[in-house]
């Protein structure tokens, strides 16, 4: 081959493959542009429709993500690699960071789950894992809580969509349960008079639904009672400790006594005789 024929095989290669890589980066580019517009249209739409912030930009950079993926292996038929082998060794990375990442999966699983069935919200007050705490975060692996005494606590979502949640503030009322005992020497229905008087007088109990008091069981020392009254949940805890404070004015005030735990103690009678005799 002279070198005219050369020259013209390069010439002729260099334009054939000239004009595949200048389209190859024509599409690049407009995959590229494309990839952001999406990205952006698909925040915009998320932003309108009030949905969650952290969820948006995930599922915004995973479109873009996407299309700038399917651009480059479409170009790499354009020339002649086979795509089917980069698909498998896509499947196997995927599989071993799927392994790697198993407990981070399961986490931003259960991220996808709070976020969608919404067991709770930011700034409800809830028991999760055995933790009590107002919720300030809930993100996509991880979910912040702030204990009563203001300690910040970080929870795997794993470990609390797969544990009983309990919502405290979910409904715009809860029930106070107070324990109280009283003599056995006192009288049942005086006592109960007693005590519903004090516990419709109590402040911040509602009056519907009724409140009510429970003849709970006859104990080792005292005839146990139980107060149950509703209230708003912001007051829980307020009216908490008004209903035990006025029950005990209450009773204090009506000769009711709240017995101390009480013990009989039987001694045998060869025992007694014995102690006495060494005396």
């Amino acid at each position: 081959m002279n070198t005219d024929e050369l020259l013209e095989v390069v010439t002729g290669a260099a334009a054939a493959w000239g004009l595949k890589l200048l389209g190859v980066l024509l599409a690049i580019c407009v995959a590229w542009i494309m990839a952001g517009w999406v990205r952006g249209a698909m925040l915009r739409s998320f932003e309108r429709t009030g949905f969650d912030a952290t969820l948006s930009r995930f599922f915004s950079n995973l479109a873009r993500y996407a299309i700038l993926v399917a651009a480059v292996l479409g170009c790499l038929g354009v020339f002649g690699i086979q795509t089917t082998s980069f698909a498998a060794v896509i499947a196997a990375g995927g599989l071993a960071i799927g392994l790697a990442f198993q407990g981070t999966l399961s986490n931003f699983a259960a991220g996808v789950m709070l976020l969608v069935f919404r067991p709770f919200k930011v700034g409800d007050v809830v028991v999760v894992g055995g933790t009590v705490g107002t919720v300030q975060e809930i993100e996509l692996f991880t979910c912040d809580i702030t204990a009563p005494d203001n300690r910040r606590i970080t929870m795997p979502n794993s470990s609390i969509f797969g544990a009983k949640i309990e919502n405290l503030s979910h409904h715009p009322e809860r029930r106070v349960d107070v324990s109280v005992g009283t003599a056995y020497d006192a009288d049942l229905d005086r006592t109960r008079e007693v005590l519903e008087r004090c516990l419709s007088a109590v402040e911040g109990v509602l009056a519907e639904p009724e409140p009510q008091v429970f003849l709970a069981a006859l104990g080792a020392s005292s005839v146990d009672w139980q107060l149950r009254g509703w209230c708003k949940t912001e007051d829980y805890w307020d009216v908490w400790q008004r209903i035990i404070r006025d029950s005990k004015y209450a009773l204090d005030a009506a000769g009711i006594g709240i017995p101390f735990p009480q013990r009989d103690v039987h001694l045998d009678d060869t025992v007694v005789a014995a102690l006495t005799k060494d005396r």
